[in-house]
């Protein structure tokens, strides 16, 4: 864990060890809420009569007191059955870990182990930028499954959250992930865990012209292979814009968002409770410390690193830029992840809980219209879970993990059960009205022999040596 880390993890501590965590957060839960809107109590919302109310009628009861908001439509009857089958959300008794902010604090606070192998790649793209990847290779388990009928293991693409955090339950999906045979790779973004800032420009909150190339990238390598993606809390953005921008040429089969922030713009400007803003302000100072001398030319840097909130640094690092500034209102037109929603063509089951401390309340930051009218997005509400938590007892792994990953398997059957009976060529249209969305059929197949230069727009690759992935 680097030395930052360590400081952030002791304050945290010390905060909730003093009783001042809890109550603050309360109070600012509670207080959070848009423009008229009125605030909900927060232990009405984690017990479900409060927050979760709107969520419970005529919805479809799931164990655990979970309920699944969605579209009625043939694939979210599959859902539905698969979900009901899971025991990864059968009732669990309540333990020390089952608050929030534990929750939460958790995930992000405490160190990340030993962690699996990762194989890094760096890829040079069109404006000469690098984005990493890294490739889990290992440990290897035995007696691993195949995901595929096919033999091929599919590739689970994970984003984490726009910080750059690396986090505990990221490297624990990867691990259940490559158990249950799966190849998964951590996409990161310019300057993030690691991946050198080559050129004085990040990348934007919901722009996805950096993932495109990357998934491309690995579509190229893995062609025949199915390719499911998860994001993490505000890296969800990252995902539904790529989603959204690309409609029915996505290459991925089906998608997944753990605690993801939706209403991003309501977000930043509303904040978060005061130890979470501060918190992953400080990871974001300190990460762009070390490139503060390549961004004096494009930003404030003074005013940059003494920004005192989420919504200050955002709009200095990306809206107040010397060279071509903008509005705040113009960066949200072309970085609200929704803003091209009504074209994605893939699955996605947002899993949230109604004691998020850092998202808010469900019924004030998840737009129920979304799930209620797009037969393609299913929101699996609980009760308790926090931020990117959903902790179980140790040595289990966390239960989102375990749903998404079955809810990745129930999608693979499902389309080559549509397929098999209804005799659906590999470029015809899907089961929702007309719009191509299984991965593995696109427009465009990429082959080994296809010429690198017209399907790639950067030039070339660099790969590290397989290591070890010890700490954040």
């Amino acid at each position: 864990m680097p030395p930052w880390g360590a400081a952030l993890a002791l304050l945290l501590a010390a905060l909730a060890l003093l009783g001042l965590l809890a109550p603050r957060l309360r109070r600012a839960v509670g207080a959070r809420t848009l423009p008229g809107a009125r605030g909900q109590d927060h232990e009405k919302e984690a017990d479900g009569r409060g927050a979760a109310a709107p969520f419970s009628d005529g919805r479809e009861p799931l164990p655990g007191g979970c309920r699944l908001l969605c579209k009625p439509s043939a694939l979210a009857q599959c859902l539905l059955s698969a979900l009901r089958r899971s025991t990864a959300l059968e009732p669990r008794p309540r333990s020390w870990l089952s608050g929030p902010h534990l929750q939460t604090l958790c995930h992000f606070v405490l160190p990340v182990g030993p962690g699996p192998e990762l194989a890094r790649e760096y890829l040079q793209l069109a404006d000469d930028g690098l984005v990493a990847l890294d490739w889990v290779v290992g440990p290897c388990p035995r007696g691993r499954r195949v995901t595929n009928a096919g033999g091929l293991p599919a590739v689970l693409l994970v984003i984490p959250n726009a910080w750059g955090r690396l986090t505990r339950n990221v490297l624990g999906l990867c691990l259940l992930a490559l158990e249950r045979g799966y190849y998964p790779v951590i996409f990161h973004r310019r300057g993030h865990h690691g991946c050198p800032l080559v050129s004085p420009r990040l990348q934007p909150f919901g722009d996805p012209s950096d993932l495109k190339e990357a998934v491309t990238y690995i579509r190229f390598r893995h062609p025949a292979a199915p390719l499911f993606a998860v994001s993490e809390g505000s890296g969800s953005a990252l995902l539904l814009s790529y989603l959204g921008e690309c409609g029915s040429s996505s290459y991925v089969t089906g998608a997944a968002c753990i605690s993801p922030v939706l209403r991003c713009r309501e977000w930043f400007e509303a904040g978060l409770p005061w130890p979470y803003e501060r918190g992953f302000l400080l990871h974001q100072k300190v990460a762009l410390s070390r490139y503060a001398s390549a961004l004096q030319d494009t930003v404030d840097t003074h005013r940059l690193f003494r920004s005192r909130s989420l919504r200050e640094f955002e709009e200095t690092l990306f809206c107040h830029t010397k060279s071509f500034p903008i509005s705040w209102d113009t960066y949200w037109d072309h970085n609200d992840p929704l803003r091209d929603v009504d074209e994605a063509a893939v699955p996605v089951l947002c899993i949230s809980s109604a004691d998020d401390p850092v998202c808010g309340p469900p019924d004030h930051f998840l737009p129920t219209e979304l799930f209620h009218n797009n037969p393609y997005f299913f929101l699996l509400l609980s009760h308790h879970g926090g931020h990117c938590g959903f902790l179980r007892q140790e040595p289990l792994p966390a239960w989102s993990h375990e749903v998404i990953l079955e809810y990745f398997r129930a999608l693979t059957e499902f389309f080559r059960t549509e397929e098999r009976m209804k005799g659906l060529s590999r470029h015809r249209a899907s089961f929702l009205g007309g719009r191509r969305r299984w991965g593995t059929l696109q427009k465009r197949e990429a082959s080994p022999s296809s010429n690198l230069d017209e399907i790639f727009s950067w030039k070339r690759s660099y790969t590290s040596k397989p290591y070890a992935q010890h700490g954040a």
